[in-house]
């Protein structure tokens, strides 16, 4: 009898549509055998990808010299109970109780050197003695681990434009904090009012804070200009800092004035004095006007440039009414005013502006990734959980920052094997790079004391995915890019690590 082998083609992967020899289509019908498999296998095959990221920037190292440990001593220690809530956010579960979905998973249990994981409560407790010091530990994780990513992705840009926001999170409960402000789509519900602060050019979180349900007060807005500062990139001279009307007080603008940033923030209360004479259109053919004053408001020191835009606004006729003419011809106007630092005309200072719009984009995404989730009736606890989540979420922004880094490498080195699958990764949606880079089947397996994970040849997405871990590989052989003097000088350089 000839039993025949299976080949070893896993170095020339491209796409089960590329396969030379492809197999017989299956036959699958009710009359179907089942039966189960003593292997490991795992949903979430891209967790190795992670896996490999935290070893490439030293995660546990930078954990471990920057965390303030809570008064709880878990038993799995204080970085895998952390690095537990940190994979489940990753893989997209925001609430804790999710848990029970994986606890037999075999690459988050075999990362967290366990045979089960923990029931749900553990890491529940673990969340609820978490405080204010563990939050602003995870804010100084950021920090470090953007610098590290961004010499691993070759990155330096030298002026960024830091977009701030607000957003409301309806409590449903008698959580700390909750108060009853604006809230478009649950009129008179409580709510938290977070704010956060995102990197146009990389589209990351830098800064932020959970709040009581409350307008923003200019004292606020200030503390966190200032907490800007102090996470920026060793790169980075120049911040060009966009808000809204929320934000406009003369706290801010002194604040941006003090620590040196440029800054455009729509109006709001000011009535500054226009020139009637220089309004002026940039373009001819447009109806939209400019114009441009010097302006000291009530209560602030020194004078500041704002800028304007005039739309004329026309009356619409209703279906089946007769519009009355006008005695004269009297145009009435919407404006959008800006207090601005910058000396460019108008019509170019509110471009720059207009292209702040993609910070509600990121907003809600940062909310679909678990800022909406409320574990705890503690504010405290609530504040955590908030930076832990952006931590989460800029893990999924430099993993696929790399990602677009192995792909210029790989047309580089002109590879047969393209990536095809991670083709504009660092444009899609955390949810869309979930499809590319982590909802792909695993199987874990064991031999000669060791383990190996294997992939389906017939995935399309198991060549960019071997593509990657093999880059990680080859950045983890390699010295790491921030002990290196070339280039910028990192600020955040822990104990040599």
């Amino acid at each position: 009898m000839v039993k025949k082998q299976k080949e070893d083609i896993t170095a020339s992967i491209t796409s089960k549509d590329l396969m030379e020899n492809p197999e017989e289509a299956n036959k699958i019908n009710a009359s179907t055998v089942y039966e189960t498999c003593t292997e490991h296998l795992s949903p979430f095959g891209g967790l190795l990808a992670l896996i490999k990221f935290k070893d490439l920037t030293k995660f546990e190292e930078v954990f471990n010299d920057t965390y303030i440990k809570p008064k709880r001593k878990p038993k799995l220690g204080n970085y895998r109970m952390v690095s537990g809530v940190l994979m489940l956010l990753f893989i997209g579960f925001n609430r804790l109780w999710h848990f029970s979905y994986i606890r037999k998973d075999s690459i988050i249990c075999g990362f967290l050197k366990v045979t089960c994981l923990p029931v749900a409560s553990t890491f529940w407790r673990y969340v609820d003695s978490l405080g204010i010091n563990q939050a602003k530990s995870f804010l100084d994780m950021t920090g470090v681990l953007r610098e590290r990513a961004w010499k691993l992705c070759n990155l330096g840009f030298r002026k960024i434009h830091v977009d701030i926001d607000t957003t409301v999170e309806t409590l449903y409960g008698d959580q700390e904090g909750g108060r009853k402000g604006h809230n478009t789509k649950n009129r008179g519900k409580k709510g938290y009012r977070p704010v956060l602060a995102f990197i146009y050019e990389t589209r990351e979180y830098i800064a932020g804070k959970l709040r009581k349900g409350e307008t923003m007060s200019g004292e606020e807005t200030a503390s966190l200009i200032a907490q800007i500062k102090k996470y920026l990139p060793g790169c980075v001279r120049q911040v060009l800092v966009r808000a809204d009307g929320e934000f406009m007080s003369w706290d801010s603008v002194s604040e941006s004035i003090k620590v040196g940033f440029e800054f455009i923030i729509a109006n709001r209360g000011c009535d500054p004095p226009f020139d009637p004479d220089k309004w002026y259109r940039s373009k001819k053919k447009e109806a939209i006007e400019y114009n441009s004053c010097v302006y000291t408001p009530m209560g602030w020191k020194v004078p500041c440039r704002f800028v304007a835009m005039r739309i004329p606004e026309e009356k619409v006729a209703q279906p089946g009414k007769q519009v009355q003419l006008e005695l004269f011809s009297n145009v009435t106007y919407k404006y959008r005013i800006f207090v601005t630092s910058l000396k460019s005309k108008a019509h170019k200072v509110i471009t720059i502006y207009d292209k702040r719009a993609d910070v509600e984009n990121l907003v809600g995404e940062a909310k679909r990734e678990g800022l909406a989730a409320i574990p705890s009736a503690k504010f405290k606890t609530n504040y955590a959980f908030f930076q832990l989540v952006m931590l989460a979420y800029n893990i999924w922004r430099y993993l696929k920052l790399i990602a677009k880094s192995s792909i210029h490498q790989d047309d580089a080195e002109t590879t047969d094997c393209a990536p095809e699958a991670l083709q504009r990764i660092d444009t899609n949606t955390i949810r869309i790079a979930r499809l590319k880079l982590l909802f792909i089947a695993a199987k874990v397996v064991s031999g000669s004391n060791t383990n190996k994970v294997r992939y389906s040849i017939h995935d399309s997405r198991t060549s960019g995915l071997m593509s990657f871990l093999n880059f990680l590989d080859t950045m983890r052989s390699k010295a790491r890019p921030w002990k290196e003097k070339k280039g910028w000088s990192c600020r955040f350089l822990l104990n040599g690590l």
